[in-house]
């Protein structure tokens, strides 16, 4: 089942051919505050499942062209995100550490929706497909076996990047690169995670202007969804509509710029697409991409170089 906001987010279904509209279902879980609402939805959603499954089944459908989707988890509590989380087709055993990192939740924009440049000078902005982990009830202290038991679904997401300040750029008063407002589309909804058979073995793409960029399946992370929502939940507690972003495969990352038309796609999770806006117009090489091969030798130098292992669940010799 996938379920999203839509006009004044209003809840919804989303079908191949449109919404269904679920208000009269739900609606005694409104609190005013869309958040909270889709939270609530999370939380209600086993004694929900039978009412919405017959909804599908004989309510009205509207088409998409009749209603604007906005972000399915407008504003979550927690964003986490996977720093260089993936192999780049380079394995190392035993696996590098999970580094993490926060994103702000302000920076959740919806289906269409303007990703808006700031006035602040990077070397470039770039994007960042991934798949993104919908948090369905509280976790604490969670094993890596057991971590799936506290999904509730999938989404979509772009971790837009500024990177480092271009020569005569003051530095940013911290490392937000990240988390500029609207550098987090997500959407078109939630992909309940009945549906997802395995969330380590969904294939990813990126396109900019109908050029594929990024294509690749998150069987490349070295550590898995299971593993980041146990490893995240021993620091701290995740709770339901938290998210947590499962980080990228470098290769052939590109630039994003004014009235680029951006579009990512997970498979059996959705489409979704937005433009991007930038009052400086400012341009970089749109052929100018992250080479696989420049992140093979930086893995492979990885190879040799000693680290402490990954709390909590592994400890290098120990």
């Amino acid at each position: 089942m996938k379920i999203g906001f839509y006009n004044d987010f209003k809840p919804c279904i989303l079908t191949s051919e449109g919404i269904i509209d679920i208000t009269d279902i739900v609606t005694d879980l409104d609190e005013g505050v869309p958040q909270l609402f889709m939270e609530r939805i999370i939380t209600s959603f086993s004694s929900l499942k039978d009412k919405l499954t017959n909804a599908m089944e004989s309510a009205t459908v509207i088409p998409f062209d009749n209603i604007q989707l906005r972000a399915p988890i407008p504003r979550p509590g927690k964003v986490l995100c996977g720093n260089t989380n993936y192999m780049e087709y380079v394995p190392i055993t035993p696996a590098r550490p999970l580094i993490s990192f926060f994103k702000s939740p302000d920076a959740v924009i919806g289906p269409g929706d303007a990703i808006m440049l700031p006035e602040f000078r990077p070397t470039i902005f770039n994007h960042e497909a991934e798949l993104v982990i919908v948090i369905g009830k509280e976790a604490k202290n969670v094993q890596e076996s057991d971590a799936l038991n506290y999904v509730f679904g999938y989404t979509t997401g772009v971790d837009v990047s500024a990177r480092a300040p271009e020569e005569g750029e003051a530095a940013l008063p911290g490392s937000y690169g990240k988390s500029f407002d609207t550098f987090l589309p997500i959407g078109p909804s939630i992909t309940t995670a009945d549906e997802i058979d395995d969330p380590n073995n969904l294939q990813i793409r990126y396109w900019v202007n109908g050029e594929l960029r990024q294509n690749y399946n998150t069987s490349d992370m070295e550590h898995s969804v299971a593993y980041m929502i146990g490893a995240l939940s021993h620091v701290m507690t995740l709770k339901p509509g938290d998210l947590i972003m499962g980080g990228t495969n470098h290769s052939y990352l590109g630039p994003l710029q004014d009235r680029d038309h951006a579009e990512i796609e997970i498979e059996s999770i959705g489409r979704n697409s937005n433009i991007v806006s930038d009052p400086l117009k400012r341009s970089w090489d749109p052929n100018s991409l992250r080479d696989p091969k420049d992140l093979i030798a930086r893995r492979e130098s990885q190879k040799t170089q000693p680290h402490p292992g990954n709390w909590p669940f592994q400890k290098i010799g120990g």
